[in-house]
């Protein structure tokens, strides 16, 4: 590949979300802002191997992407709307041109976009996966795959949400305060989803998308500092509880993979390798968070990272609070897999056989059947309960709906230990 072509697919793999959010802000139009941009990063592909990388590539694209944009509206009908939007780009292309102050304008462009998708006017489902396909950067065969539905129906879901939000003219802004709350569930649940994606990758070759953990983290403090500034201490508490989670998980990212980059469990993990920053950081902002006294499902998870983070050794960890946790998580949000985890802690704390004859509870067998954590946590207890037969059958169940690579090939190599 050029060195060129190169530095397209990076600004691309750095930038769409900021330049995308940029884009939607002006045109108030989904697909003709994905239009643009891929518009955009092909002419990129011609030119720079040609004239050179440009000194800003992000400024530089954005700006040959909204000028794809007037060319697109000018091709288009006359609608009165079309031409002022028009207008607005005609106008930007005087004030700006292709100078840094544009680029470093379009982070705050991002929060706007969360709000934008989350309008109460689209269904929950369809606001988080616009958000994760706009924001998140994930395709959409990803977030079919996250919300176990077929590829053609998430399409069209999403087809649908964007033309939504065009057509009722819903606003490209941070709502007023007054209704600020009725929006913050699928904010913090798209912004969760978002580092839940980056940290643990749902398919492919990569255990990791380190950018979409820094992402997530960097508009979780926006959204931080946003609250704050406007004393919203009905929402503020969770918004803490988020960004201490993602902290405290996402400092031990560096004891993820070991030297071949194969997958290494919390167990096994050289805990010297954990951020102590993010840490420290995470457990203040938990603090903070928990005296405010407006507890909430973020913060029961942020607490129970914080005893896994202040375990010095795997065998220190406190297993039965981190077991109660869950028990009033489940509480606070029922699900099975909230439910799984909580049986992991629980056969921890006590044993093996304790763990297995919670999980093989039918409504559990029914709930997860196709979730392949739930037969991975399977076979690891029947491991431990020395029980290899039937541990090998799980992880073989495992394997088969697992689509990571690298986690493919921890299974694999548990299987290898077993055969």
């Amino acid at each position: 590949m050029l060195p060129a072509h190169r530095m397209v697919a990076h600004t691309f793999y750095q930038e769409a979300d900021r330049i995308l959010a940029s884009l939607i802000s002006t045109l108030r139009d989904f697909e003709l802002a994905e239009d643009a941009l891929q518009d955009a990063l092909l002419i990129a592909l011609e030119r720079w191997p040609i004239e050179g990388i440009p000194p800003n590539p992000g400024a530089w694209i954005t700006t040959t992407a909204r000028r794809k944009a007037i060319d697109r509206l000018r091709r288009a009908s006359t609608l009165a709307r079309k031409h002022e939007i028009l207008q607005e780009l005609l106008q930007k292309e005087g004030q700006h041109g292709t100078g840094a102050r544009e680029a470093e304008a379009i982070p705050d462009e991002r929060l706007k976009l969360i709000f934008t998708c989350c309008h109460p006017a689209l269904a929950l489902e369809a606001q988080v996966a616009l958000t994760l396909q706009t924001l998140g950067g994930l395709s959409t065969a990803e977030i079919a795959s996250a919300f176990l539905v077929p590829l053609p129906t998430m399409a069209q879901r999403l087809v649908r949400a964007k033309r939504k939000i065009r057509d009722a003219g819903i606003p490209y802004q941070v709502p007023p305060i007054e209704t600020i709350g009725e929006r913050m569930d699928a904010v913090f649940s798209v912004l969760y989803l978002i580092f839940n994606e980056g940290y643990s990758v749902s398919s492919g070759n990569m255990l990791l998308r380190t950018e979409l953990c820094d992402e997530a983290i960097h508009l979780a403090r926006v959204l931080v500092q946003l609250l704050t500034q406007e004393s919203l201490l009905d929402t503020l508490p969770e918004a803490l509880g988020l960004l201490a989670l993602m902290l405290l998980h996402d400092a031990r990212r560096n004891a993820r993979l070991g030297p071949e980059q194969e997958l290494v469990l919390l167990e096994e993990q050289d805990r010297s390798l954990w951020n102590q920053d993010k840490i420290q950081e995470g457990q203040t902002l938990l603090e903070q968070a928990l005296h405010m006294r407006r507890s909430g499902p973020y913060q029961v998870q942020a607490a129970i990272s914080a005893l896994h983070v202040e375990a010095k050794r795997f065998e220190e960890t406190d297993w039965m609070q981190i077991a109660a946790l869950y028990g009033i998580l489940m509480r606070m949000t029922p699900s099975p897999v909230i439910e799984l985890n909580r049986v992991v802690a629980v056969a921890m704390a006590d044993n093996p056989l304790h763990g297995l004859s919670l999980l093989d509870r039918p409504e559990m067998q029914k709930a997860l059947s196709n979730y392949h954590p739930f037969h991975a946590a399977r076979a690891d207890l029947l491991r431990r309960a020395g029980r290899p037969q039937q541990a090998l059958e799980a992880y073989i169940q495992a394997l088969k709906l697992c689509q990571n690579e690298i986690e493919r090939s921890f299974l694999q190599r548990r299987l290898a230990e077993l055969s």
